[in-house]
């Protein structure tokens, strides 16, 4: 799956905002208060609502009252454009269309529309199928959607009706195989990773279990580890020699289980004879631990969302950094990540890089290569970082000159 645009409506700080040709790695700039969590919020926002429900996701950020754009009413808006890339095609696939409106009935949150819709062809021609067109907890889903792309096919549906308003469609007909494109969507979004990385969390000693996949917060590090270990071999040893460049004098990471049915997470240091478990090690020597397993899962994540990843490692790592996140989006990911740092944009292209600031308290979203000055001194080899940091990408830095 591939994110082409993203259009959000009344979520917080962002009244309207949209951003369009999202690559494969795209990353946030601005100064604190701008936005940039916000953006991941929503994005975690609409995987929290098809994982539980819309009430739950609300609840869960304070209600209506907190979540809607300051001084405006309901409905909150998303709309997603999104390809699904496969290897067995040749052909560009169709552009696919989400479209979520959320508000309020009687004080609750229900789904007023929710519209997955595919269009023809990969120049996006023709007139596009609704998969799913549902409001306020019934619609309509197609059945034949093997027909999709045929000459003169036409659609055919069934009526299909939720427990709940508040149940997103792709929650509960997701889970049927005969609804399939909804149930491939579906996955995609319970799939996608956003980080609330705590280094404290990572340096658990955990009950002996199985995990198979880093949490957000990344408490279960030491069973993933174990995982990848015993299941991926080539994986892992991939993992350790990455983690001997990025860190100097680290030899081997293992997760050892103890007597009283624990795992605990070691690291061993050229220096030293016996090695370090977690709680000794550094913060940065931890984080980068963490990111490449992540970044190595088995089954990766269609959608990472990352914060401030440069916290408590040193800016000589951040080329290395942005490297590995790079080499994730281009074997099929798509990685969105917020950043303080100038060395870690240092490291990016134009193209990737936008940056947020507020006008009349909300957010604008902006491309730093639609911006001329911009693009002309980073041709002329300019770093990005450093351009940043003097104030050229206007309102995204907090002390530049006014």
């Amino acid at each position: 799956m591939k994110i082409e645009q993203i259009r959000i409506r009344n979520y917080k700080a962002l009244k309207d905002v949209e951003i369009r040709d999202i690559k494969n790695l795209s990353v946030f700039l601005g100064a604190n208060g701008s936005g940039k969590s916000t953006l991941f919020d929503a994005i975690g926002f609409l995987s929290d609502s098809l994982k539980h429900n819309v009430k739950y996701a609300l609840t869960k950020r304070g209600g209506m009252i907190e979540v809607i754009s300051r001084d405006q009413k309901p409905p909150i808006e998303v709309e997603i454009k999104f390809r699904n890339f496969r290897e067995d095609t040749t052909k560009k696939p169709p552009l696919i269309t989400y479209f979520l409106q959320i508000g309020e009935e009687d004080n609750s949150p229900i789904v007023l529309k929710e519209i997955l819709s595919y269009r023809r062809g990969g120049g996006g021609h023709g007139r596009p199928w609704r998969f799913l067109d549902f409001s306020k907890g019934k619609g309509q889903a197609i059945i034949n959607e093997d027909e999709y792309g045929k000459e003169g096919a036409q659609e055919k549906r069934e009526e299909q009706f939720l427990d709940s308003p508040d149940i997103l469609a792709l929650k509960g007909l997701g889970q049927f195989q005969k609804f399939k494109a909804v149930a491939s969507f579906r996955r995609l979004l319970e799939n996608w990773y956003v980080s609330n990385f705590h280094i404290q969390a990572s340096r658990t000693v955990q009950e002996l279990t199985i995990s198979e996949h880093l949490s957000s917060e990344g408490e279960n590090l030491a069973a993933v580890t174990q995982f990848i270990y015993s299941n991926h071999p080539e994986i892992f040893s991939k993992i350790l020699e990455k983690m001997k460049k990025r860190v100097p004098g680290i030899e081997g990471v293992t997760a050892n289980d103890t007597i009283d049915g624990r795992i605990v997470l070691k690291f061993k240091d050229g220096s030293f004879r016996d090695p370090f478990i977690a709680r000794y090690v550094s913060d940065g020597t931890l984080k980068m631990f963490a990111y490449l397993i992540l970044l190595h899962d088995p089954v990766p994540y269609p959608l990472l969302c990352i914060e401030e990843p440069e916290n408590f490692l040193h800016h000589a790592l951040m080329n290395q950094l942005a490297e590995e996140f790079r080499e994730y989006a281009n074997n099929g990911g798509q990685v969105f990540i917020s950043t303080h740092s100038p060395e870690f944009v240092n490291a990016l292209n134009i193209e990737e890089v936008y940056w947020l600031t507020k006008e009349s308290g909300f957010s604008i979203i902006k491309k730093a290569s639609e911006t001329e000055i911009v693009e002309k001194m980073v041709q002329e080899g300019e770093p990005l970082g450093q351009l940043w940091k003097q104030g050229y990408l206007k309102g995204s830095n907090p002390i530049e000159n006014h």
